[in-house]
């Protein structure tokens, strides 16, 4: 069955947006770093502490609630919630914030992750969560040597290639494509441009995934903060409205997700039906797209499920050149988990936020200025020209995700 829009489409807003540095060391707490996405957020948007009433975040057992970051801000909270979650957790506080304000409980929300994903609680089996206690699910992964995402992604990305012919050279575009975009982006950890040799001639991790299809690991917080379209035409900032949103969207099951279904299929599957119908569009009118890429992989399969090309032609695809800047459709205009930080998807909602406003920060001369040159050669500019709609592709594992379409 597929949920009908309730007609909110471009009655919310995406108002303010900020973040931290990306690094590898931090030497901060998620507090403090929270609180300094959130404010750059207000600033962004122009708002006081007095006119935010509502905070949401998410963490995974890393972070600090919002009802700590609040009070440091000043802003005393008439709703508030943290959600346990990751890569899928974005899409779904914006819609979860449009509800909560739409119910009357709040006005205007402030949605925030912050995490030392580098330096404290990593994500893969090593450091804190490698000593953490076996429980739930690990009880029959950790056996099977199941214990990362990579581990638990790799039979999805297989079967695709023995499906389907997919290449690992096809699939390396992906990280070849971002680490372009990266290259012009000023606040990117890796900038440095690399080939699809470079990719597959890296080392294994676990089949099929090289070290360089892998995401960054990294510190940094980020913010965005929602707000009615009505109050969001008095702010600072050009409004950037909300067409549709899915969240936390699964397969029939989320555990073994392989045992209805396609291995190969992946959860924008189901959300594309959703999210589309919300926004009263289609796959092609969409000009840029932030496709979650905690793998060179995910954001190949993703694209894929949620229509922009034909199952099983994924591969082709991502090595067309379409999601480059310049091409028909960029993917990721940051640079993405793969090469800007990693953010569990945050930072892909703020880069489409800017784009559509035409302010990315990259190395044109009067970017300050937003004015943009569409250079698209390295060290130059990373603005895409006329962008009008864009689409967040969510992920946390194979069997869930979630998605978001914008306009300006």
């Amino acid at each position: 069955m597929v949920v009908q829009s309730r007609g909110l489409k471009d009655r919310y807003c995406i108002a303010g947006v900020g973040e931290t540095e990306y690094s590898k060391a931090s030497g901060r707490t998620t507090r403090a770093m929270a609180v300094e996405a959130v404010r750059k957020a207000m600033v962004d948007a122009g708002l006081k502490a007095s006119e935010i009433d509502g905070m949401m975040s998410y963490q995974n057992m890393d972070s600090t609630p919002g009802n700590w970051v609040a009070p440091d801000l000043g802003i005393r909270l008439n709703f508030y919630m943290d959600v346990i979650g990751g890569g899928s957790s974005t899409e779904a506080l914006i819609g979860l914030a449009m509800g909560a304000i739409e119910a009357g409980m709040c006005n205007t929300v402030a949605i925030f992750r912050s995490m030392n994903g580098y330096s404290e609680v990593r994500i893969g089996g090593t450091g804190v969560r490698s000593a953490a206690p076996v429980r739930g699910l690990d009880l029959v992964q950790r056996p099977f040597g199941m214990t990362s995402a990579g581990q638990n992604f790799a039979p999805t990305f297989m079967r695709h290639m023995y499906d389907y012919g997919t290449t690992s050279e096809q699939v390396a575009h992906v990280k070849v494509a971002h680490s372009k975009h990266a290259s012009q982006n000023p606040k990117a950890l890796l900038k440095q441009r690399v080939t699809v040799q470079d990719v597959v001639n890296s080392r294994w991790i676990v089949k099929p995934l090289h070290l360089l299809d892998c995401c960054l690991e990294s510190d940094n917080a980020t913010c965005v903060i929602v707000t009615s379209a009505e109050r969001a035409r008095d702010l600072r900032q050009k409004p950037v409205y909300v067409m549709g949103v899915a969240g936390r969207v699964s397969k029939p099951r989320t555990d073994f997700h392989w045992a209805h279904g396609p291995i190969s299929r992946v959860a924008g599957y189901y959300a594309k039906d959703i999210v589309f119908r919300q926004a009263g569009i289609a796959p092609e009118d969409v000009h840029v797209t932030g496709s979650y890429d905690a793998f060179t992989f995910t954001t190949m399969l993703q694209l894929e499920e949620y229509g922009f090309c034909k199952k099983g032609e994924g591969g082709q695809y991502v090595s067309s050149g379409i999601i480059e800047l310049g091409g028909t459709r960029p993917n990721n205009t940051s640079g993405g988990h793969l090469c800007e930080g990693y953010t569990h998807g945050m930072s892909m909602v703020i880069e489409n936020v800017r784009q559509l406003r035409g302010t990315v920060d990259d190395y044109c001369p009067r970017a300050a200025e937003g004015v943009h040159t569409h250079d698209y050669s390295p060290g130059r500019c990373r603005q895409v020209k006329d962008v009008g709609i864009t689409m967040n592709l969510g992920w946390a594992m194979p069997a869930t995700g979630s998605a978001l379409i914008m306009r300006k």
